[in-house]
């Protein structure tokens, strides 16, 4: 039962960093692709491309360390939305999927744990 929870909460995961990717680099393109966009777009994505290999790998050490890539993600909606009210379409998707990696990274690592009780 853990198993196969563990790796549907792995798929969300993945899923949810890669679409969060997607989000970054369009808002960033969008609608006409500039030098600043892509630099931004590579800057605003490199927390998010860090733990992709320890994840891809399962490694409940990247597990717990990427909740900490989400924080950034959280600031840069609050402020985008406060700041730029014509992005809250990019700004409000991005909390979506920032919040679902989030939590599909805690309960990723809640259903694996060799004893839940320890952790």
């Amino acid at each position: 039962m853990n198993d196969s929870l563990a790796r549907r909460w792995r798929a969300l995961t993945l899923m949810s960093v890669l679409v969060l990717i997607a989000i970054v680099v369009c808002w960033q393109l969008w609608p006409q692709p500039t030098l600043k966009g892509i630099v931004q777009s590579i800057v605003l994505s490199l927390p998010l491309l860090l733990p992709i290999a320890g994840l891809w790998k399962r490694n409940r050490y990247t597990y717990r360390w990427a909740t900490l890539c989400v924080l950034p993600y959280f600031v840069v909606v609050l402020t985008e939305t406060v700041a730029n009210p014509e992005t809250r379409g990019w700004t409000s998707a991005m909390l979506v999927f920032a919040l679902t990696w989030f939590v599909s990274l805690v309960a990723f690592l809640r259903v694996s744990a060799k004893n839940p009780t320890s952790e």
